[in-house]
């Protein structure tokens, strides 16, 4: 287990914290949740730089890594949903993008070529995060908050464009 292997299995761990403070019922909860969340999102950041910087990449952080910030961005999406703080067709959205991309990149791997993340995918991360912060810590409704969200979904949906694009020559027929 190399370091950055480490930050993310403690992301991994986080998410169960997380999600108990987002659905807690106690004073302040909410503004601990923003906290642990915006801790744990950033670790993404932290082990992928690590891990390049270092080159202590490894085939067991490419698969642990990703499935992180699933983890962490799905479970944040469901509890809000579950706190009727956000629409389910949004958190619909990006839960189904994610699942997608997986798809795409597991196809894609199939035919010898990774797909790596893009700055869309980099930027819908940064938007997504502060979208989740933003919904935890903000009481009520809010033009820019609505504007945070769209702006979330819109680059989720157009980061999955840009996978589906680079993934496109794996749903073409081959001569037999």
């Amino acid at each position: 287990m190399t370091p950055p292997n480490w930050i993310t299995s403690a992301r991994m761990l986080a998410v169960p914290f997380v999600l108990w403070l987002i659905l807690a019922d106690f004073a302040g909860h909410q503004r601990w949740a923003a906290v642990a969340y915006a801790i744990a999102a950033t670790t993404d950041s932290v082990d992928g730089f690590l891990a390049r910087r270092q080159n202590w990449v490894s085939v067991t952080g490419a698969f642990l890594d990703p499935l992180a910030d699933k983890l962490l961005v799905s479970g944040a999406l469901i509890a809000l949903v579950e706190r009727r703080e956000l629409s389910t067709w949004v958190a619909f959205a990006i839960i189904a993008r994610e699942f997608a991309v997986t798809g795409l990149r597991m196809i894609a791997v199939s035919g010898s070529e990774v797909i790596s993340a893009s700055w869309f995918g980099k930027l819908k991360t940064l938007a997504q995060n502060v979208m989740i912060v933003a919904l935890l810590v903000v009481d009520g409704s809010r033009w820019w908050l609505t504007a945070l969200i769209v702006l979330a979904v819109t680059l989720t949906l157009w980061s999955f464009a840009d996978y589906a694009w680079r993934a496109r020559r794996h749903f073409t027929s081959r001569p037999a």
